[in-house]
């Protein structure tokens, strides 16, 4: 996850910045865009490079045990290397995944990537409520005129309701009134 913030630190657990970044959309209009990734050590290219070097080497040792006769070595080298790009391959699909949330306007926007699917959802943000689903840790629950929507998939359970309360705050802050019931802390 990606770790700016206009906060130095988080209440409640010190020296943290959020794990998510939240800045103003370029086009002069105003606005506030929070982006949350997931958590990957590889980017795909990086994945890619990796699973080439574990091939090379593999498939060297294979080679030479192949050379000294044992030749049955060499399918399961190439066996095991195709189950292992296999599931590479699936992790990297899901390495880029994200949630974007865009307040625009009156508008609110999430978009879920998830591999090669996005998921969009719209609001208007003067009747957005913004809860936990479940209770305390669970994900965020956006819902208004009929539609909702969850919230915080890559983010920590203690960090949910942190994003919550910066919701809130950025909806108020934009002209917005809170909706009836909202959950505030």
């Amino acid at each position: 996850m990606t770790t700016h913030s206009a906060s130095p630190s988080t209440p409640g657990l010190p020296g943290l910045s959020t794990p998510w970044t939240a800045a103003p959309l370029e086009d002069g209009v105003g606005g506030v865009r929070w982006v949350m990734r997931r958590n990957c050590s590889l980017a795909p290219r990086q994945v890619l490079a990796a699973y080439c070097a574990i091939s090379l080497v593999s498939l060297s040792i294979a080679a030479v045990f192949a050379w000294f006769g044992a030749v049955p070595v060499l399918y399961f080298a190439g066996l095991e290397l195709l189950l292992l790009g296999l599931a590479l391959l699936v992790y990297a699909r899901h390495a880029a995944d994200h949630e974007t949330i865009t307040l625009k306007n009156s508008t609110l926007a999430v978009e879920h990537h998830c591999g090669n699917r996005v998921e969009r959802a719209e609001f208007r943000a003067d009747w957005l409520r913004v809860e936990p689903a479940q209770g305390q840790g669970s994900l965020l629950e956006l819902s208004g005129a009929g539609k909702r929507t969850f919230v915080g998939r890559y983010l920590r359970p203690e960090w949910r309701q942190m994003l919550a309360r910066e919701l809130r705050q950025a909806l108020r802050l934009h002209g917005t009134r809170p909706a009836l019931g909202e959950v505030l802390n």
